[in-house]
């Protein structure tokens, strides 16, 4: 378990927050934070949420490729959480991987995103992967813009845009790529 602190409201800097591998007893709070960002954001492009199942079996499907799912937490709460799967299914993909990274909308300013992604990946460089991939909705209206700021603090350039793929709550949404090394990246060969 990690520890941090958030330092972007006096109120939250006093209290720590930790960072955890995600069990199965955390999936209906991650469900209660994907679905509000399902039915009230544009980062993702779903627009109908799934059901608690369907969360569980997401959840164990990440579990089952070995891939890193971790949540933030205080006071037992779950505060956001992240994790790793695979970029696109075909083989020669493998060892590429999508970040993903979700907080409870009444925590986002503390920390928690910048410091979910930054466990994210470093537990992602123990594994093979030697790419990080991020897939970022983007408005006009400025919506991304801290998902964008983030990443790139941490390593991630932009590597391509793809405009008005999406469309949301009335407004088209274009989407941001991102890239970073993860290890090595493509100075080896894998083994």
């Amino acid at each position: 378990m990690t520890t941090a602190t958030a330092s972007a409201s006096p109120a939250a800097a006093r209290k720590p927050f930790s960072l955890r591998n995600a069990t199965p007893a955390d999936v209906p709070a991650i469900h209660a934070i994907y679905t509000h960002h399902v039915l009230h954001g544009r980062a993702s492009f779903e627009e109908v949420p799934p059901t608690l199942d369907d969360m569980q079996l997401r959840f164990a499907e990440v579990q089952r490729k070995g891939l890193p799912y971790l949540v933030a937490e205080r006071d037992g709460e779950v505060l956001g959480y992240a994790y790793a799967s695979a970029y696109r299914t075909r083989s020669a993909y493998r060892f590429a991987i999508e970040d993903s990274i979700y907080i409870d909308h009444r925590r986002v300013g503390e920390g928690l995103g910048q410091a979910l992604l930054a466990e994210l990946i470093a537990r992602c460089e123990t594994g093979p992967w030697r790419q990080m991939v991020a897939v970022i909705a983007c408005t006009a209206g400025g919506e991304g813009a801290g998902s964008l700021a983030v990443h790139e603090r941490l390593g991630f350039r932009t590597v391509g845009r793809l405009e008005a793929v999406g469309f949301k709550h009335g407004q088209w949404i274009d989407t941001v790529l991102m890239q970073r090394v993860l290890g090595t990246g493509s100075k080896t060969l894998p083994e």
